[in-house]
């Protein structure tokens, strides 16, 4: 079972960046899906989550208005959309799935491996 998350980099604030993360190993599509991040020395913050679905999305205070999850079960993917990036946006960003999951951490029984996004002013 393998979540592998990808697109990071490094912008410049204002900028955008699609991140991707792709399931394998089990099937996905009644599992939530949802991003985290974590910035150094801070702990992982829940960013964004969809329901197995898609039908219902759910974001962070900081990523509402910017951010845009979705996924495609088909695929196995789910994406996280960044517009308007800020510098405290600047973290390693986890993808992660779980049956009954939404804003915690602990929630989610599976998680991808982190990309880095690097928002620079």
């Amino acid at each position: 079972v393998q979540l592998q998350a990808s697109g990071g980099g490094s912008v410049q604030a204002g900028g955008s960046l699609r991140l991707s993360c792709t399931a394998s190993g089990r099937d996905f599509s009644d599992h939530a899906l949802g991003w985290f991040r974590q910035a150094s020395g801070k702990a992982r913050e829940f960013v964004a989550a969809i329901t197995w679905s898609g039908g219902s999305t759910y974001y962070s205070d900081s990523a509402k208005d910017r951010f845009t999850i979705s996924r495609d079960n088909g695929k196995e993917m789910v994406y996280l959309q960044m517009n308007g990036l800020k510098p405290e946006d600047t973290a390693t960003y986890y993808c992660a799935a779980g049956k009954l999951a939404l804003r915690y951490p602990d929630e989610y029984d599976y998680w991808g491996q982190g990309t880095q996004v690097t928002v620079s002013s």
